[in-house]
């Protein structure tokens, strides 16, 4: 039995998905906070058992005959390694064998506060923990890119706080197919993985593609972090997400998120999708 947390979310979801394609539902289970959010997956015959990352006794009931666990991190914002070593402890209690975490990419030391700091607290504590573990850590979601320089195509400029630097975005289904697929085989005892984009973009290349695909010339401006932040605001975000956001341009700054690797593409068995094809389903599809 391979039980998914987070299944009602984005990463979660998706990665239940791809286990039905080649795993029959009988043998997923799909962890969620409010089983009425998971009636799809309950019509698809996946086992749906609630619990939340703060009640140990609810993880402990919920893991019973559970093999694997895929741990899809808590959200930022919240008290993530309280909730990451509920569910360790709560893993070795109900005798789970192997624990996926799901980690952030870390091409360099750079610490992001909000989530670098409670991974490596995370990760050391699994390891510790006696299970066999695979800590995967995701490259940047190509999905977020509209939250950091917005979701149309812009006018004539970007600005952002991230300086020369790349990242290594890839798409949240080909790193649920990816999940999925470790899920499913053998020979990650133990392992790490970094699972990104197999081309890294700085944001001189997005405006750079941006123009080609708008026809009309478009640039990239870094800016400082205070008025990233200012301009975020002043859109509408409140100041904590705004902070958050910036976090994400300097850790890019920092080759945080640079890293290339072979994984997603070896395991999908192609290319995963390039810069170009996303901006170009993205933001230009239908226009």
């Amino acid at each position: 039995m391979i039980l998914v947390t987070g299944a009602t979310g984005g990463l979660g979801h998706q990665t239940i998905d791809f286990l039905l394609t080649t795993t029959p539902a009988a043998k997923i289970a799909a962890l969620v906070r409010d089983v009425n959010k998971a009636t799809d997956l309950v019509k698809q015959g996946v086992d749906v058992r609630q619990a939340d990352y703060i009640d140990y006794s609810a993880l402990v009931k919920a893991f019973q005959g559970v093999e694997k666990v895929l741990l899809v991190s808590a959200v930022a914002f919240t008290d993530r390694v309280r909730q990451h070593r509920n569910v360790i402890d709560a893993a070795v209690q109900a005798g789970v064998k192997h624990l996926f975490y799901t980690s952030i990419q870390r091409s360099t030391d750079f610490v992001m506060p909000e989530v670098t700091e409670s991974d490596l607290a995370t990760e050391a504590y699994l390891k510790a923990s006696g299970l066999v573990y695979t800590i995967l850590k995701n490259g940047y979601y190509f999905e977020g890119l509209g939250y950091l320089i917005g979701s149309e195509v812009p006018d004539s400029e970007i600005r952002f706080p991230a300086g020369e630097g790349k990242i290594a975005f890839v798409k949240r289904t080909e790193l649920a197919a990816t999940t999925a697929s470790l899920l499913t085989s053998e020979g990650h005892e133990n392992q790490e993985y970094i699972l990104s984009g197999s081309a890294a973009y700085s944001f001189h290349d997005i405006a750079r593609e941006f123009s080609a695909l708008a026809g009309r010339p478009i640039a990239y401006k870094s800016i400082d972090e205070a008025h990233y932040i200012a301009q975020k605001v002043a859109a509408g975000f409140p100041e904590v997400v705004a902070n958050f956001l910036a976090q994400w341009g300097a850790a890019a700054k920092e080759g945080m998120l640079a890293g290339t690797s072979d994984t997603v593409e070896r395991l999908l068995g192609r290319q995963p999708t390039s810069l170009r094809e996303y901006l170009q389903t993205t933001y230009f599809s239908g226009r």
